[in-house]
């Protein structure tokens, strides 16, 4: 490779270290309401900070004017609960960055996964289970039960959903599976992007006694009990459904260029208002399609349910 190319390298959002500052020398990017501080959510950082300390550091920038001075970009309840706390510094992320929108833009829920790891590891720090409910707002038997949330749960399994937003309750349908079970349901519910409770009832009652972890009960017969017949249906419907979206995934990415080009020059066309005027008198029905086609963001959830 030459060296006389530009040299490509992906630039960071934020400085290698943090960097520990006087809170009186970050400015707030926005004032906080007064009610603010009465809400459940700044009660919840409160006790959170107070209990176990700043989990996620605040962002500032530097101010380019006064280089002792830093403006802040994330964090005002975090900084706020620790100046009711009666801290005088906290160690902030340096962003690159001002743009106060992204970090905002990219939060999402925490899944329970990811809680579960979250709990684990700050109990291996000696955080109690007690003093980590209070932090949190949770009981102590939610807390253990997040804590134990991947017992019975087989690695390949645990390795698949880490990062995905199933459900507390999934896992405890999963927990009633085998391991290899485990793996094939979390594959179809990736496969399918539906990562609810009753899909996974729906995979357990399909799930022949063998590959249970422990024997169904043998109870009083239900009022509409489920026949061998419906759950081998249940199956094939399953597995075929499965070949389909597989079938889509394979022409997904061919289909969607296509689609990008062809919005590209209909949005290029129909800036031309000699050929709208065109459209309108001789084919309105063209121009009607062809704007909607322009103006698409995404595709209709509609056309994929029509679809199938």
């Amino acid at each position: 490779m030459s060296d006389s190319g530009p040299t490509l390298g992906v630039r960071l959002g934020f400085e290698s270290q943090g960097v520990r500052l006087q809170i009186s020398a970050i400015a707030p990017m926005k004032s906080l309401r007064p009610s603010v501080k009465l809400s459940a959510k700044y009660r919840q950082i409160l006790t959170s900070v107070q209990a176990v300390g700043l989990v996620e550091p605040p962002v500032v920038i530097p101010d380019q004017l006064d280089k002792q001075r830093y403006f802040l970009l994330d964090g005002h309840l975090r900084i706020e609960a620790l100046k009711d706390l009666g801290h005088t510094e906290v160690v902030c992320l340096v962003a690159t960055d001002d743009e106060t929108f992204t970090y905002n833009k990219r939060v999402n829920r925490l899944p329970a996964p990811q809680e579960h790891r979250m709990m684990v590891r700050a109990i291996e720090r000696g955080v109690a289970p007690e003093r980590l409910a209070e932090a949190l707002g949770f009981n102590v038997q939610s807390v253990q039960r997040r804590v134990r949330l991947m017992d019975g749960i087989g690695e390949e399994t645990a390795e698949l959903l880490k990062d995905t937003v199933c459900p507390l309750s999934v896992f405890d349908v999963l927990r009633k599976m085998t391991p290899l079970r485990q793996l094939e349901t979390a594959q179809m519910m990736i496969g399918h992007n539906n990562f609810g409770k009753p899909f996974a009832m729906a995979m357990l009652a399909a799930t022949p006694e063998a590959q249970l972890a422990k024997p169904r009960r043998r109870g009083k017969p239900a009022a509409n009990p489920v026949t061998r017949e419906q759950v081998a249906r249940l199956e094939r419907e399953l597995a075929s459904l499965q070949m389909q979206i597989k079938s889509v995934e394979e022409t997904y990415g061919l289909d969607n260029l296509h689609l990008t080009v062809a919005k590209s020059y209909l949005t290029k066309l129909l800036s031309n208002v000699r050929v709208v005027r065109w459209l309108a008198q001789q084919r309105p029905e063209y121009l009607t399609e062809f704007q909607a086609i322009a103006e698409l963001t995404s595709l209709p959830v509609e056309t994929s349910a029509a679809a199938e």
